[in-house]
């Protein structure tokens, strides 16, 4: 089954060189174009992407905020944000929207693949720029209320294997419990950590050290 992307860029050249290079990988197939944040939400919405592709800084609406907004309306969607910026003012707010990859236009055209299939997969693959202003930002956190100190025992379990990348199968597996139960503990744990995905819930767990 091939991985289904949808690309978000205001500028045509690159676009059309996403587009041009991922149509050569049999195991990729890309579903659409978006030329600003509005139309990648609204594309994601009817077209069910596996993967956005979404440039950070857009006309209509920027990726930041489109990102929250693919995140909402179609859950099951991962954003990699891939741009030309590495700041950590762009960097924190995307990764907190919601975006489970973070990569800069530079990238190697095979890496990129590799990212794709690792997102699509669970897995969160940031840029190491990246990485670095995150764990920064992690680490001068706020000293809010440790929400964790609401999760039952078994749900602390889950939401560890959540932070390594895990998909519910995985954890399933590996707790030896079923699917349909890791699913129940994950909207848990999403509710009590007032969280909308699995990335967001991963960062918590990173930032208290769990």
């Amino acid at each position: 089954m091939s991985i289904r992307v949808l690309i978000a860029d205001d500028h045509p050249m690159v676009r059309q060189g996403l587009v041009y290079f991922l149509k050569t990988q049999k195991d990729i197939e890309v579903i659409g174009e978006a030329s600003n944040g509005q139309e990648a939400v609204e594309l994601a919405n009817s077209l069910c992407p596996h993967i956005v592709l979404l440039d950070l800084q857009m006309p209509v609406l920027d990726g930041v905020e489109a990102t929250k907004q693919i995140k909402k309306q179609v859950p099951e969607t991962e954003v990699i944000i891939l741009t030309s910026f590495s700041e950590q003012d762009d960097v924190i707010p995307a990764i907190e929207a919601g975006a489970s990859g973070y990569q800069l236009k530079e990238i190697e055209p095979d890496e990129l693949v590799q990212i794709i299939h690792a997102v699509h997969k669970g897995e969160r693959r940031l840029h190491p720029s990246a990485t670095s202003h995150l764990m920064s930002h992690l680490s001068n956190g706020g000293k809010e209320k440790n929400l964790l100190d609401d999760l039952t025992p078994r749900e602390k379990e889950v939401l560890r294997e959540i932070a390594h990348g895990k998909s519910n199968k995985e954890i399933a597996s590996s707790l030896v419990i079923t699917e349909k139960t890791v699913k129940t503990h994950v909207t848990n744990i999403f509710g009590k950590l007032q969280v909308s995905d699995r990335t967001q819930a991963a960062l918590y767990a990173v930032k208290h050290g769990i």
